[in-house]
């Protein structure tokens, strides 16, 4: 498969078009979902751009778990409907140095446990490279306890109803493009219980007693509800059904960052940054020690995830890190049932203003250009410091800004 990046003309040319008949439109971008490869909110990705193109986002990045499958069937619809690609990928790993003194990163139950993306990955991607052989020996661990999980709550759903059963192979043939996750077990947990008891009242009651004797919360109404609270319940820590993870099912720092390179992609942390009572973690609670951190393990690219965020502690944050020459992006996620809009919103769907707009933009160009440059044979964006990085990042922010509006013109 070829990539229409290795077709357009060559940088000089193309940013002196660019200067001689760009827009100046900052379209809506949204860098960061993941798709039903992974787990998402999508039945499949075609739904993803059909609503990216009616709430007129022009730029969109798949950003699934361990796995760049989607990739190929995301190029084609990118193409279809005319919404400039971006080609992530996102991986869970551990520090333990931190693990061991109680810090929280980007996982607000977890201390140590760290969520880390690669942004602009090569497409097509080198399956010949065996970049991604460290990755399929996680997906098994991870295979591994999802299997041990099934396997408890059928133990107790046969206390409960025998003729109830859930199957690893079937939730894979059924719910998953490949990769089964936990939320993928809610999933078929849900679908089977209400296939099986029709009544609100026959669901209510086996609930409970699915629950140990105490009452469902969740609106029974509400798929999405339903699923996060057998997530919450059964298979979360303290739950009946509850696995933990292997030693071997995360990767550190080091390795995935690695990978990530190695298969032509930008590192990128993904910003967890205030909960909804203005808590934050320990590792982000302090900007400048943040700061110091990302660069002492040479990451100058980070994104967010606004709907989480208050707009004002979101602006102050950009701000900061973008007079450090940071690279910033935005997305939605959209990896759990629940639906939400394509276009980007600040916590209690407050929109962005045109800086925050602009700034994510500016991020999605500078990806946009190395995935242009990859295509060629090129250089990308490199690490670079001070001044340089500043420099750097306004030459990939005017090349990237000419790509899209190329592809979408």
């Amino acid at each position: 498969m070829e990539n229409f990046l290795s077709e357009l003309p060559e940088k000089k040319i193309l940013v002196q078009w660019f200067r001689e008949n760009g827009s100046g439109i900052i379209p809506d971008v949204n860098s960061h979902i993941h798709s039903p490869y992974s787990f998402s909110a999508f039945k499949d990705l075609h739904q993803a751009f059909v609503l990216a193109s009616q709430e007129n986002v022009r730029v969109l990045g798949i950003n699934d778990f361990n796995t760049s499958e989607g990739y190929p069937e995301f190029y084609d619809l990118s193409l279809r409907y005319r919404i400039f690609p971006l080609f992530n990928i996102e991986f869970m790993g551990l520090m333990k140095d931190e693990q061991g003194k109680g810090i929280r990163i980007n996982d607000p139950n977890n201390p140590g446990r760290i969520y880390f993306s690669g942004k602009g990955l090569d497409f097509p991607v080198n399956k010949k490279s065996g970049v991604f052989d460290k990755v399929n020996i996680i997906t098994e661990e991870s295979h591994n306890q999802v299997r041990a999980m099934i396997e408890k709550l059928n133990e107790h759903l046969d206390r409960l109803d025998s003729s109830l059963k859930l199957d690893f192979a079937e939730i894979q043939r059924k719910y998953a493009m490949n990769m089964v996750r936990e939320r993928h077990v809610a999933q078929a947990l849900r679908i089977m219980i209400f296939e099986n008891f029709n009544t609100p009242a026959e669901r209510k009651d086996f609930l409970k007693r699915l629950y140990g004797n105490r009452d469902p919360l969740a609106d029974l109404n509400n798929s999405a509800a339903v699923e996060n609270e057998f997530r919450s319940r059964l298979l979360k820590s303290g739950g009946l059904a509850f696995v933990e993870e292997a030693p071997g099912a995360f990767m550190d720092i080091k390795e995935i960052m690695s990978i990530i390179k190695n298969a032509g992609g930008i590192p990128c942390y993904p910003v967890l940054l205030d909960d909804t009572k203005g808590h934050f973690t320990e590792f982000e609670s302090d900007m400048e020690k943040l700061f110091l951190k990302l660069e002492s393990i040479n990451v100058s690219c980070i994104e967010l995830i606004p709907t989480r965020n208050d707009l004002k502690e979101l602006g102050r944050f950009v701000n900061y890190f973008n007079k450090k020459g940071f690279v910033i992006l935005f997305g939605t996620e959209h990896n759990t049932p629940s639906p939400e809009p394509m276009k980007v919103f600040a916590r209690g769907a407050v929109p962005l203003d045109d800086g925050l707009r602009t700034t994510a933009y500016n991020g999605a160009c500078v990806i946009a250009a190395h995935q242009y440059l990859r295509a060629r044979g090129e250089e990308g964006y490199i690490f670079l410091s001070g001044t340089d990085r500043e420099r750097k990042r306004a030459e990939f922010e005017e090349l990237g800004k000419a790509v899209i509006e190329r592809f979408l013109n």
